[in-house]
């Protein structure tokens, strides 16, 4: 079996970081625009809460977007942190964040094809979620 060096690389890079650390690592703007860029007709854009919000924990709070899937694209799934919810198929609208515990999540939307394969399109905000009445 022949494995090249960039792969070996990439898994010590995966079981050395602790999941917050690979999380920030997987999650980068700048690539995940770049990718957006990449496929025709996609745009992303998650209007609120706002990158490094700080929400209240233990409610259920609105997330409002704007998504054109693009090309292959078929509908997008939103994630908060490794737990993915129900397919979405409105380009435009709101959809109920499930309730923080304390402390940092990641939310970000995927746009994926019928099924469910990611196509391409991706993008994340960080938000902390404070125990009640520090927000």
């Amino acid at each position: 079996m022949n494995i090249s060096r960039q792969a070996i690389s990439l898994a010590m890079v995966c079981f050395t970081l602790s999941p917050a650390a690979f999380a920030d690592k997987m999650i980068d703007t700048k690539t995940e625009d770049a990718s957006i860029a990449a496929v025709e007709g996609a745009s992303i854009k998650i209007l609120s809460p706002l990158n490094g919000a700080h929400l209240n924990a233990g409610v259920e709070l609105p997330m409002t977007y704007e998504v054109a899937a693009g090309k292959g694209g078929d509908h997008f799934h939103v994630w908060v942190d490794d737990k993915r919810g129900p397919a979405v198929r409105d380009a435009k609208g709101s959809y109920t964040l499930p309730k923080l515990t304390p402390g940092e999540h990641i939310i970000y939307i995927q746009v994926v094809d019928k099924g469910h394969v990611p196509t391409g399109p991706k993008k994340s905000i960080s938000v902390l979620a404070d125990a009640a009445g520090k927000s």
